[in-house]
């Protein structure tokens, strides 16, 4: 139970003390007289954007002309460069201030026959860009901007982390997780493709508000009072997880689809997605396993602490993001 106590309680800090980073995105976009309309996002911190400043190494990739406009997620900035400009081949792409952050960037370059896309990671803050020959379908990229999601996604991981508490059965439990993935992936989908389109203010609160019911029903059961969850745990984690998937869609849609092969990147982020997910359930499920052992008998009310910490957690984000909308 300690152990459980401290799995938890590391969780409160990490979620109460840094909000997700989205990947910051950087388009570079060759028109049809030669001209390259620039794109780059900035994830916000409150009302900054994290200190991220794109340099080309010929020189020309500057933003004094740009155009900015905000969105619930990112600074954005949209400038146009006219030729004549040196070639884009062989030029290197840095991204000054991304070595002191832990979010990554997505550079995408639209040519008109092709597209190329690199993903420059803090440890390595520059790509050079080689446009001589086609590029593979970025595969790893989009793979690893969806693990890197669900792992930076505190109430993600947390409501997750919930269902490993409440459902105990093993059969029963990947059945639960199986449900959650159908459900998000549904509507991750949905919503990237636009078939389905909802604020992504409203949904990240909503997501919220699940984990606030998900620590209720976990509270009620260690009570001995078993609701709708403990008993039917398949059924609430795919109504909760088609919540939890317009949240995936909308870091997706906000960091940037590659136009011309949409499907491909949606259907690599869900494999990150889940790939991130089952790691991190094999990790608790490890965890959870090390304490049922206790060598020490602990007082009957400290059961109950994961739950009050998972709900008063998750209504402190359900505050703070319903006074953002």
């Amino acid at each position: 139970m300690k152990r459980t106590v401290s799995i938890i309680l590391l969780f409160s800090f990490l979620a109460s003390n840094a909000h997700e980073i989205r990947p910051a995105y950087l388009e570079i976009k060759e028109n049809s007289d030669h001209s390259l309309s620039i794109t780059w996002k900035q994830p916000l911190i409150g009302e900054y954007g994290v200190p991220l400043h794109p340099v080309m190494s010929a020189g020309w990739l500057q933003d004094s002309t740009a155009e900015i406009s905000y969105t619930e997620s990112y600074l954005v900035k949209h400038w146009e460069i006219v030729p004549p400009y040196a070639t884009l081949d062989a030029q290197t792409v840095t991204i000054y201030g991304l070595e002191n952050t832990i979010t990554d960037v997505l550079v995408q370059i639209i040519l008109p026959k092709n597209s190329f896309t690199y993903l420059v990671k803090p440890i390595h803050p520059y790509v050079k860009l080689n446009i001589t020959k086609p590029q593979p379908p970025p595969v790893w990229q989009y793979i690893q901007l969806g693990i890197y999601h669900i792992w930076s996604g505190f109430d993600h991981l947390l409501f997750v982390f919930g269902l490993l508490l409440l459902v105990r059965k093993r059969s029963l439990l990947i059945w639960t997780i199986t449900a959650f993935t159908i459900a998000h992936s549904i509507t991750l989908a949905l919503a990237t493709l636009h078939v389905v389109k909802v604020s992504s203010g409203f949904t990240e609160a909503a997501i919220a508000l699940s984990i606030v019911f998900l620590g209720v029903e976990l509270l009620r059961h260690y009570q001995g009072k078993d609701g709708l969850t403990f008993k039917f745990p398949w059924l609430v984690s795919f109504l909760f997880g088609l919540l939890h998937g317009l949240g995936f869609a909308s870091a997706l849609r906000d960091v940037g689809l590659p136009q011309n092969n949409i499907p491909m990147a949606l259907f690599l982020f869900n494999v990150g997605v889940e790939l991130g997910q089952l790691s991190f359930v094999t990790l608790m499920l490890l965890l959870i396993a090390a304490i049922k052992r206790p060598r020490f008998q602990f007082p009957a009310w400290s059961v109950r602490l994961p739950a009050y910490i998972i709900g008063t957690l998750a209504v402190y984000w359900f505050i703070e993001r319903v006074l953002a909308i």
